[in-house]
């Protein structure tokens, strides 16, 4: 009996315990207004700043004398929180998702739980006299077309274009996803995969209309509203895209196995894997001078200088004005 009566005291105790834990976090909780996921979540950009620096430090940097400090952290008008920090005296900018889960290191996205062995290394920085030259170079850009920077990079390749159109022949918009059965599938859904096909299909049969439809498609994503500004014969593009479409999307994933590409945007210049970040970043400017360092002789209409805003990620009716710069979805 006595036994019996000290396990129902052990239990109210433990009960008690439980409470005044609970009790004492919810007034602390009051009283620092929320928990730390609260704040994480709701918009402390200083703690996701500081939690994603944390995040390299002891994954990536673990064991090593050089760290990542952070210098600035704030939350963007479109939700995502934009992250400045230093490492080895250079600044760098990256971004973690509304929900503070996801973090978007320079061409990578990831879990920022979790390390990830794709993450990259800091490399040297590329001069234009590093890269391959050729008589006529061409620059691939990898994308997925719901993408906010696979956006962000067509909104620069049009503004080029736009402003160039000498270089149209030497830019090629590719995209990022694999065949399943006989359909193509991408990261971020069917909606998606099916827009990537529907340019794949434009790009290779209505080529001449293909930019029309970009210039339009990345201010809203309104389909049909682009394909009739465009000028897009739709008879044509529907049986590209029921019949002759897979193949040459096929020829898209061939390229990214070929040159491990794993993150919209990414850029290839003559072969080889370039960083728009090495010329100046996500703006016209700074893309167009590295696709022109790829001339063996730079032609004189390289010279023309375009603009060096960051351009707007995701869907924008301008191509600049919002805050934004790097990142990459994957």
């Amino acid at each position: 009996m006595k036994k019996e009566n000290q396990k129902e005291k052990n239990k109210c105790r433990k009960w008690k315990i439980a409470f005044f834990w609970v009790l004492g976090i919810l007034v602390i909780s009051l009283l620092t207004k929320g928990f730390y996921l609260y704040t994480l979540f709701q918009g402390d950009a200083k703690s996701i700043g500081k939690k994603a620096v944390d995040f390299l430090n002891q994954t990536y940097l673990a064991g090593s004398n050089d760290k990542v400090s952070l210098k600035e952290a704030k939350r963007l008008p479109n939700g995502i929180y934009e992250i400045k920090m230093n490492f080895k005296g250079r600044e760098f900018i990256s971004y973690v998702s509304p929900d503070g889960k996801m973090f978007f290191p320079r061409g990578q996205e990831m879990k920022i739980e979790k390390k990830s062995a794709s993450f990259p290394s800091p490399t040297p920085k590329k001069t234009c006299k590093d890269l391959k030259k050729s008589d006529s170079p061409l620059l691939e850009a990898f994308v997925v077309s719901k993408c906010p920077f696979g956006l962000q990079m067509e909104r620069i390749l049009n503004e080029i274009v736009k402003n160039i159109p000498q270089l149209k022949k030497y830019i090629k918009v590719e995209y990022i996803g694999e065949i399943k059965g006989n359909e193509i599938v991408s990261m971020h859904g069917k909606e998606e995969a099916e827009e990537n096909l529907r340019q794949i299909c434009i790009r290779e049969e209505q080529k001449e209309k293909f930019w029309n439809y970009i210039s339009c498609h990345i201010k809203k994503g309104e389909v049909e509203k682009c394909l009739k500004s465009a000028k897009i014969d739709e008879k044509k593009l529907k049986e590209c895209m029921e019949k002759k479409g897979l193949s040459y999307a096929k020829k898209d994933f061939e390229n990214q196995k070929k040159y491990n590409i794993t993150g919209s945007p990414t850029l290839v210049l003559n072969g080889e894997k370039v960083s728009e970040f090495d010329f100046g970043g996500r703006s016209a400017e700074a893309v167009k001078t590295l696709l022109c360092c790829g001339f063996k002789k730079k032609p004189d209409f390289c010279n023309i200088t375009l603009s060096t805003e960051k351009a707007n990620i995701g869907f924008a009716e301008s191509y600049s004005g919002e805050k934004s710069s790097s990142g990459s979805c994957k």
